[in-house]
């Protein structure tokens, strides 16, 4: 065959001839390891040669931070280049000038950047200037790890100052409350697990979810409709797994269960061939695949997925996208004759599919239906969790090939060039593992059935019976679209009054339910009464000289509970106007005491959380009172404080030495114990449906713990450390030991508002059941009165 060629530029035949004829050489050579050293060489020589046009500069007073040569990493073919760093600007200069002769972004528009390994190495850069699409702006391939490392490092400081930085967790969250939908946090955690569209040796993985291919409607209530998602797909015929679970006994090490993987550059061809034609001529030496082995119809490709001896691929994001060209042949290519002889044109769709576009919409239903939504924590622990590896992943039989897994091989180790050349061939092409990402099990999604009922008022007067001060918002009745919408205006919070009713920090706070009596502990050792109404103090009670450390009113109003630094509990009558009984339960401090159904709830530095019974709601005047122990529980370190669940199974506390632990009440055990804070836990409650513990400390830290596994799922630092606060779930209000109030956004993983306080820290806060009244008392000695105006 003869081919000619035309060149658009004159006087360059010279350059291309000799470029020619020199891969051509290389081309030529025995050994493999020889071409990629001849090519690479070649091409170093040019790089060498040339350097990045500052002409291209979008502004002359552009300042240059760093210059280095790079490759622009797409499908299948790496461009080679130069790429430039401005305090504005990232460019990239291919040497051929092509796709453009300059590639600009604007830093300005990055919105995430990620470091890849290509080929196994730690080369790789991404940058992306949108927040959800599947296809980033830009991937970059380095020839030094150092000069990927530098311009990592100068654009995520750049980020810093405009762009929360992610992590797998923080998506958690925003998932497992119904921000992100299960596409978006696929997308995300494949993303972040190094998958990515132009690199198909990691293409994003995607699971298939729908496992009937052949009624005429799609039932989403029926879930005998979905796949097993607990399972690998070599897993779900039960007759194929036992055949390989017998070879995989008899294998020798290193043993494996799936002699292919789930996702590999030709899978992601077999689905795309239609739209990239090109890249399948490429990877198959100019052919395509046998017609009959092409990605023809769904179910069929499904069957063989659940019943071929090889056959273990997942899915690619686009069977849940919007662009339906991958399964219209609208290219017109010529992909062959079946068997049957048929010619290979469109997929064939499953009998519930009126076309294309409707195939791809019950695609994405499915994937967000609630069966899914409640099953996906299960793939995602196989793909990218504690099931990907180990002894997990053999009881789960999710074993594939050693070469598959990150670190399977050390490619540096190996000093044959044809053998490395050869070994990173087979790897790249056999299909790699993606990154881990969890250790333990991953969190379930909370999908509507799974929410708790709005918690009852602990206070069983009705809201509209009880009398309101003026300039207090009346809910008559108390919906959660009411908190909600206090909670959305949380940073509204606008400051009323301020008294300065004790001689050091003020400890607690407790408040009548009509809102009347205010009552402070403080660390002068007093408890004080203060009414609102008359702006008055109204009494001031001494129980011991030791700093009292928090107080509680129990229902009903008539008695008040506070804890003490000299080991004691004590309990004072209101209507009595006396101390009525003390609890000499603790060999140190108490440091603070929660109280349900006829419960105490105490915490002392001596190491113990205790549980006593007999503590009634109405305590009559004159009996001393029977106090068991039902339950201790028992902790290395100092507790310094607890908190209990709506429904009062659940108990969180936290030490000195930074540990939350998460107790079952009903047993008495510890559930968790995570070590997530340096320095002692200042504050600790659940959210309102008890899925989640949020923790703040001395470190400065809020940490967002999933209660089900333990998972640390969130943590965001602040300048100071947050003493206490209140939560709904997804917005916190904390008091710093600034003496400011901050707003934080927990979905967005960042702060929204500081409104100016105490000037002193910000020790303890109190809020109405409405959420429309705040109480705060700090250091300062203070209590200031809070409305929410909106």
């Amino acid at each position: 065959m003869e081919y000619v060629f035309e060149l658009d530029v004159s006087g360059k035949v010279e350059d291309v001839v000799e470029t020619l004829l020199q891969l051509h050489r290389a081309s030529c050579l025995d050994k493999l390891g020889d071409q990629t050293a001849m090519i690479t060489a070649i091409l170093q020589s040019r790089l060498a040669r040339t350097s990045f046009d500052k002409n291209r500069f979008q502004s002359v007073s552009e300042e240059l931070h760093m210059e280095c040569q790079a490759e622009m990493v797409t499908p299948l073919v790496t461009n080679p280049g130069h790429v430039c760093i401005t305090d504005t600007n990232l460019y990239f200069q291919p040497l051929n000038g092509y796709p453009k002769p300059v590639v600009q972004i604007t830093l300005q528009d990055v919105r995430r950047i990620y470091k890849r390994r290509h080929g196994l190495m730690p080369l790789g850069l991404e940058v992306f200037c949108t927040e959800d699409d599947l296809c980033s702006d830009i991937y970059l391939k380095f020839y030094d790890p150092q000069d990927r490392d530098e311009l990592y490092f100068y654009i995520a400081t750049y980020l810093e100052h405009h762009v929360a930085e992610r992590t797998a967790e923080s998506y958690t969250l925003q998932w497992q409350r119904g921000h992100l939908s299960n596409y978006q946090y696929l997308l995300h955690l494949n993303n972040l697990a190094d998958r990515s569209c132009n690199d198909l040796s990691q293409y994003p993985v995607f699971p298939w979810v729908i496992s009937d291919y052949c009624s005429s409607e799609l039932d989403l209530s029926n879930p005998g409709t979905f796949r097993d998602l607990s399972k690998p797909i070599g897993a779900l015929n039960k007759e194929r797994l036992e055949r390989l679970l017998t070879r995989y006994q008899e294998m020798p090490e290193p043993r494996f269960m799936y002699g292919s993987h789930y996702s590999s550059p030709g899978y992601v061809l077999f689905y795309l061939v239609r739209i990239a034609p090109e890249y399948m001529l490429c990877l198959q030496n100019g052919r395509f695949d046998n017609a009959d082995r092409m990605f023809n119809s769904i179910a069929e490709t499904w069957k063989n997925c659940l019943d071929g001896a090889t056959d273990f691929k997942e899915l690619i994001p686009e069977f849940y996208g919007d662009d339906v060209s991958f399964l219209v042949n609208s290219l017109k290519l010529n992909l062959g004759k079946r068997q049957g002889g048929q010619m290979v044109d469109d997929v064939e769709l499953p009998p519930w599919a009126r076309s294309p576009e409707d195939f791809l919409q019950k695609s994405k239903d499915a994937l967000e239906s609630n069966y899914v939504s409640e099953h996906l924590h299960e793939w995602v622990d196989l793909i990218f969790g504690y099931k990907q590896k180990g002894s997990e992943a053999v009881g789960a039989h999710n074993v594939f090939h050693p070469l598959t897994y990150e670190g399977g091989v050390d490619l540096n180790s190996i000093e044959d060039p044809d053998e490395k050349v050869a070994m990173l061939t087979q790897i790249l092409e056999f299909g790699q593992t993606p990154k881990q990402l969890f250790a333990i099990p991953h969190p379930r999604r909370i999908t509507p059935k799974f929410k708790s009922s709005p918690q009852t008022s602990s206070c069983n007067a009705s809201t509209a019976d009880s009398p309101v001060s003026p300039g207090e918002e009346s809910f008559e009745d108390l919906t959660e679209e009411s908190k909600t919408l206090a909670w959305n205006n949380i940073a509204k919070l606008q400051l009323y009054e301020q008294y300065k009713i004790h001689k050091e920090a003020v400890t607690g706070i407790a408040v009548s339910c009509n809102g009347s009596s205010v009552f402070t502990t403080s660390q002068d050792s007093t408890l004080k009464m203060f009414s609102k109404e008359s702006k008055m103090l109204q009494r001031s009670i001494s129980f011991s000289n030791m700093a009292l450390s928090s107080c509680l009113l129990l229902p009903g109003d008539a008695t008040v509970i506070s804890s003490s630094w000299d080991n004691n509990v004590y309990f004072y009558s209101i209507a009595f106007g006396r101390r009525q009984d003390t609890l000499m339960g603790h060999d140190d401090a108490v440091s603070k005491i929660c109280w349900h159904d006829n419960r105490l709830y105490s915490a002392s530095w001596d190491s113990t959380v205790k549980v006593w019974s007999g503590v009634p709601a109405e305590m009559t005047g004159t009996k001393r009172h029977q106090f068991d122990m039902l339950a201790e529980l028992e902790h290395d370190v100092g507790v310094d404080t607890i908190s209990l669940n709506a429904a009062s199974t659940l108990l969180v506390s936290g030490t000195k030495e930074g540990t939350v632990n998460i107790w079952d009440l009903t047993a008495a055990t510890m559930l968790h114990q995570i070590p997530c804070h340096s320095g002692t836990v200042c504050d600790t409650a659940f959210s309102p449906d008890s899925r989640h513990v949020l923790s703040t400390g001395e470190d400065g830290c809020l940490n967002v713990i999933d209660v089900q596994t333990g998972m640390l799922i969130s943590s965001m630092t602040s300048d100071k450390p947050q003493r206490c606060f209140i939560w709904d779930g997804n917005t916190v209000l904390s008091g710093s030991q600034s003496g400011e109030l901050l707003v934080w956004d927990l979905l967005r993983g960042k702060l929204s508002e500081r409104i100016q306080g105490h000037t002193g820290a910000v020790t303890c806060i109190w809020m109405n059941e409405q959420c429309s009244s705040i109480i705060t008392g700090g250091e300062d000695r203070q209590i200031m009165f809070w409305k929410l105006q909106y």
